[in-house]
């Protein structure tokens, strides 16, 4: 996200934000898409190295300290250069959560799950490739977090549309249960809304990208005499895409600032992620459609670049809730405090 460490309490290091942007440039251009995503071991090595792999994790168990600001900007830096890489899932989910939950945390790549009451996960990123998989589950009127070998799980490999590892899971829940540990709802409801403002954080780096390259095909592209971008019908698209994709950019901001700052409890904090999720949903639409408009034929190729963002960007914004699903989650929200608790539930 470009523009987050511009905001009020979540600087971060110019040269932090040189280094994540150069490591992965380089390994994308050494690295041209495939088909099917496969994890890179040795690209996960040298981002363990550097004391990316898990950035916000504590230094007494082997972290890099560092916060949620810092990762936005190198989750976005990865959807920006299209490196497929299971950064959030590993840092920002599963293993916050064995650290939330108090459980050990080792050098092992994970991935997190949440289980219904069939034992059953579906589109779990990254299962199949994971070292660990960390399941959470209801108990009744609890939850339970375990910290498992996926040798002792069955998982159905599966992917999204750009060949992302989705993976179904199936547990026994009653073998896990005494290897398990209580947590507080709040916890479920906290990796709910972390799992939400992911994707939405990545939508926003590709819907920002798929506008460059937008605008720089329309500028250079002649037709008739003159470049693509003079022509009106072409400024009204790309003026669509630009407005599109700052209000997702702002929202999903928004919700990222009321986390930091409230530690993620603010009262207002779901609300915010529905309404950064219903804007990045919305905005993927727009974007996709003009770019692929603006672009014609040529961004419709397997070789032009269009397709990495433009499919990735559909993708994310249906994980961990659909746009109709997020969208009413903001209708419930607005609805439940009526005419005039409405301003103090955008404002916190």
């Amino acid at each position: 996200m470009t523009d987050v460490h511009a905001e009020p309490g979540m600087a971060v290091d110019a040269d932090l934000l040189q280094m994540m942007d150069a490591v992965l440039a380089d390994y994308r251009q050494g690295h041209p898409p495939a088909p099917a995503v496969r994890f890179d071991a040795e690209l996960w090595r040298t981002l363990d190295q550097l004391g990316l792999v898990r950035l916000t994790g504590s230094p007494a168990t082997g972290g890099s300290g560092a916060g949620w600001a810092e990762s936005a900007e190198l989750i976005s830096a990865a959807a920006r250069h299209g490196v497929r890489v299971p950064l959030a899932e590993h840092d920002l989910l599963a293993c916050w959560l064995l650290d939330a939950a108090g459980l050990a945390v080792d050098d092992a790549m994970r991935t997190v799950c949440v289980l219904d009451e069939a034992g059953t996960a579906t589109a779990v990123p990254w299962a199949a490739c994971a070292s660990r998989v960390v399941a959470i589950w209801s108990d009744g009127d609890s939850h339970r977090v375990a910290d498992i070998d996926p040798g002792t799980l069955h998982i159905a490999p599966g992917t999204n549309m750009i060949g992302e590892p989705r993976d179904t899971v199936t547990a026994d829940i009653a073998a896990l249960t005494p290897h398990s540990t209580a947590i507080d709802a709040g916890l479920a409801e906290q990796l709910r809304l972390k799992s939400a403002l992911v994707r939405a954080i990545q939508v926003c780096s590709v819907l920002d990208t798929i506008l460059v390259i937008a605008v720089e095909h329309t500028t250079s592209r002649v037709q008739f005499g003159r470049s693509l971008s003079k022509f009106q019908a072409i400024q009204h698209m790309i003026a669509d895409m630009a407005a599109e994709a700052a209000l997702a950019r702002a929202s999903t901001e928004a919700a990222l600032a009321a986390a930091i700052a409230g530690d993620w409890a603010a009262d207002n904090l779901g609300f915010l992620v529905a309404v950064a999720r219903s804007c990045t949903g919305h905005a993927a639409s727009v974007v996709v459609r003009n770019a692929h408009q603006a672009l014609g034929a040529i961004g419709t190729t397997i070789e032009h670049r269009l397709h990495e963002y433009t499919r990735a960007a559909l993708a994310w914004r249906s994980e961990y809730g659909s746009v109709q699903h997020w969208d009413e989650m903001v209708t419930r929200s607005a609805l439940g405090v009526g005419a005039r608790g409405l301003w103090g539930l955008v404002t916190g």
